[in-house]
């Protein structure tokens, strides 16, 4: 544990480049330069939440990395309902509670002598008050419950998501399947209308129709074209 870093996520993707550990865990207490996916900043005040990042290093073939972002919201979900909130992903990997986000994940792909390794970086809002929340569409679970000890819980996401990972890694194409599934089980966006802002800066409107095995969004436009999207961000969520 740090008290202070720009970002966890550059300071394990540090440590990958000198040949940590896989499960190595850097955790700081206040993230001043913390880095959500889309460039977006991540802002919290010091321990008022968990920020920390998480060095893996997959054996899986290199079409399969995909799938990392989308285990781990999926097994941040599942951590926090264990904790006892109704937890949802949007998504890839954006953690909701209702239609407000709890938690951001941002997952990269490093470079090292010894091949390529996976920066896993998780910030979860836990004691936030309403007031010090950034944004309208954020929330933390002392907004919507009350919150629990923060060691204890970063304890859980640590064995759920190595649990999760370890059960990806190792099950092969079984594996493989049984987290698709289960993934799109818990995924709030899926048979819902939506409105997805793709990189080219055009917008994709229709309805989730699946998760495709590549974990990508497959979107039913109105004239009945279905469209698989890779990259973007649900920017409007509805009842179908």
């Amino acid at each position: 544990m740090v008290a202070e870093a720009g970002s966890t996520n550059a300071l394990v993707a540090e440590r990958a480049q000198a040949g940590g550990p896989e499960g190595l865990v850097v955790l700081a207490e206040h993230q001043t330069a913390g880095r959500g996916r889309l460039d977006r900043s991540w802002e919290a005040p010091a321990r008022s939440g968990l920020t920390f990042s998480v060095l893996l290093r997959p054996t899986v073939p290199a079409a399969s990395w995909p799938w990392l972002p989308l285990l781990t919201g999926h097994a941040v979900r599942a951590a926090l309902r264990a904790a006892g909130f109704d937890a949802t992903v949007k998504w890839p990997n954006d953690v909701l509670l209702g239609e407000r986000k709890v938690a951001g994940i941002l997952v990269e792909r490093v470079e090292t002598p010894s091949g390529p390794a996976a920066v896993v970086g998780i910030g979860l809002n836990v004691g936030m008050t309403a007031d010090e929340l950034p944004v309208p569409e954020a929330t933390s679970l002392a907004v919507e419950g009350e919150a629990p000890d923060r060691t204890e819980l970063l304890g859980l996401l640590l064995d759920t998501l190595w649990d999760s990972y370890v059960a990806w890694q190792e099950g092969g194409e079984a594996g493989a399947a049984r987290l698709a599934t289960a993934y799109a089980e818990s995924c709030g966006t899926v048979g819902r209308d939506v409105s997805v802002a793709l990189p080219s800066g055009e917008t994709l409107t229709g309805r989730a129709v699946e998760i495709d095995p590549s974990g990508r969004l497959v979107v039913s436009t109105g004239s009945g074209e279905r469209t698989a999207v890779g990259a973007g961000d649900v920017v409007h969520v509805r009842d179908a």
